[in-house]
């Protein structure tokens, strides 16, 4: 084993990629391009990190990660407000290419974050339809609000346009419908998460896109990973009231819309959310409760390959 192993941070813009390795301290750049990605993977051949840290930057990173990915190297790719909270922790307040690259070369090595695998281009393709769809449903919702204050002629404008997104959300739909029907692990996940009751086909479509690692999971590392886990704020005698934080914000939107559902149709979650109500906790708490619930089960349905089973008491 290497009693000095090499940790390398791949700071991404959309022009460069400014590449710093600890311990030794070192920094390159290299051009965001197959060329300079090309080049990259040459020097970390001969390194043989650890670990290489990269913060994820509106998909820029995708080219290079692809890159490790295929080399198997091992990677992790991490939310910049992870490396920003250690930096200020570390007291490294100024920010420049050059001190994020050093600065999250030293996060690898201290925290040394789990590598994780690379989204397939079929997921990543799948999650950009999610995600498109969630922005023409947000589209459609700005413009009905919209509707009630504008004047006749604009008016006759803002419907035209709904029109078009409705359209273009059918579309959607049906382009989610036939990648998922496409594929046959797809199909049987889709499968086994419909059989729960309350859950669509929305839900599933930004499970499988947006959460691929749904199956693969212990209860607490999905529930974090969503970011439906509650957590203590707890100081001296202070006791304050656990909540949740960070994780995958649109797959939590949608979970929570999932979960209203099977509030109502989900004879399991109805009686969870109800036992929680009558016990004096606030509708919103038992809500978030239900999501962590559904979300759990939803994970060991996928886990052990089984549909939903309920037998009434």
């Amino acid at each position: 084993m290497n009693e000095n192993p090499c940790y390398v941070d791949i700071d991404v813009s959309k022009e460069s990629l400014e590449v710093a390795l600890r311990p030794s301290g070192k920094w390159q750049t290299f051009p965001n391009a197959d060329e300079g990605v090309a080049r990259l993977v040459q020097l970390l051949r001969t390194e043989a990190p650890a670990l290489i840290v990269l913060e994820a930057t509106g998909k820029y990173e995708l080219r290079v990660a692809r890159a490790l990915a295929e080399e198997g190297l091992l990677f992790n790719i991490i939310n910049p407000r992870q490396s920003r909270a250690f930096a200020k922790a570390t007291g490294i307040l100024a920010k420049t290419d050059r001190i994020d690259a050093l600065m999250l070369a030293r996060f690898a090595e201290v925290l040394q974050p789990e590598a994780r695998s690379l989204k397939t281009e079929e997921t990543e393709a799948l999650g950009e339809l999610v995600t498109r769809r969630r922005q023409v449903v947000e589209m459609i919702t700005a413009e009905k609000n919209r509707q009630g204050t504008a004047s006749k002629r604009v008016r006759r404008d803002i419907q035209a346009h709904i029109r078009w997104l409705e359209k273009r959300l059918e579309d959607l739909n049906d382009e989610i419908d036939d990648l998922i029907r496409k594929s046959p692990l797809w199909r049987e996940k889709d499968k086994l998460l419909q059989s729960a009751s309350g859950v669509g086909p929305v839900l599933v479509s930004t499970l499988l896109g947006a959460l691929p690692e749904l199956g693969t999971l212990n209860r607490k590392q999905i529930a974090a990973l969503v970011g439906v886990a509650p957590f203590n704020r707890e100081s001296g005698r202070h006791r304050g009231k656990r909540t949740i934080l960070g994780g995958r914000g649109p797959v939590r939107s949608v979970l929570y819309m999932g979960t209203l559902a099977a509030i109502r149709a989900n004879a399991v979650i109805r009686a969870f959310y109800q036992r929680l109500v009558q016990a004096g906790k606030p509708r919103k708490v038992a809500i978030t409760a239900c999501m962590r619930k559904l979300l759990v089960i939803l994970n060991t349905m996928l886990k052990n390959g089984t549909c939903w089973k309920y037998q009434p008491a």
